[in-house]
């Protein structure tokens, strides 16, 4: 039987044999060395692997299934992104649309501001105008007032003076006169 490990006492006999220079004698089994061993083992157990028991339908199957699910999310990041694109879009508009909308409303309230100022203006002026007319015929009545009181004043004092006057120069025989005249014309 061959030997399969080489040792260190079968070094030394190969070394004294040979002439005293130690060679080192590899293992080796039906003429293959150990690494040869190891690629024909790998050899046979892939092709077992792939064509027995058909792993790389399975392994080509699971890529696919990857392949697939990535092409599912990069589609779905297309739409996503195509819907975030459009919904920027609509609150841009939104946006544009509340500025002008906010715009129009300064403006608005600015003309009704104006209208409300000089609404107020005309009335303020028309309330001035009426409150002036009414002092000046304020005024009136109490010209009038005091003219017919100096009126009426003045017609006292003169029927005074007059009553006064025809009491110091008007005596009975005057009277007499008066009565007799007024008796004749009738």
């Amino acid at each position: 039987m061959p030997e399969v490990f080489a040792t260190s006492e079968a070094q030394i006999e190969v070394a004294d044999a040979h002439g005293g220079a130690g060679q080192h004698a590899s293992p080796e089994l039906l003429g293959l060395a150990p690494y040869q061993w190891v690629s024909v083992a790998m050899l046979v157990l892939l092709l077992i692997a792939f064509l027995g028991a058909k792993v790389h339908k399975t392994v080509a199957g699971g890529l696919d299934a990857k392949i697939k699910a990535i092409k599912n999310n990069l589609d779905e990041a297309k739409q996503l992104r195509a819907e975030a694109e459009a919904l920027r879009e609509e609150y841009a508009a939104k946006i544009a649309g509340a500025e002008k909308n906010a715009e129009a409303m300064l403006d608005n309230a600015r003309r009704e501001a104006e209208g409300i100022v000089a609404k107020a203006e005309t009335d303020t002026a028309a309330m001035v105008a009426r409150r002036e007319r009414m002092a000046q015929d304020k005024i009136a009545a109490a010209e009038r007032t005091a003219i017919d009181e100096l009126r009426t004043r003045a017609a006292e004092a003169s029927t005074r003076a007059a009553a006064q006057l025809i009491a110091a120069n008007h005596d009975a025989a005057a009277d007499r006169a008066m009565a007799d005249e007024a008796i004749a014309s009738i």
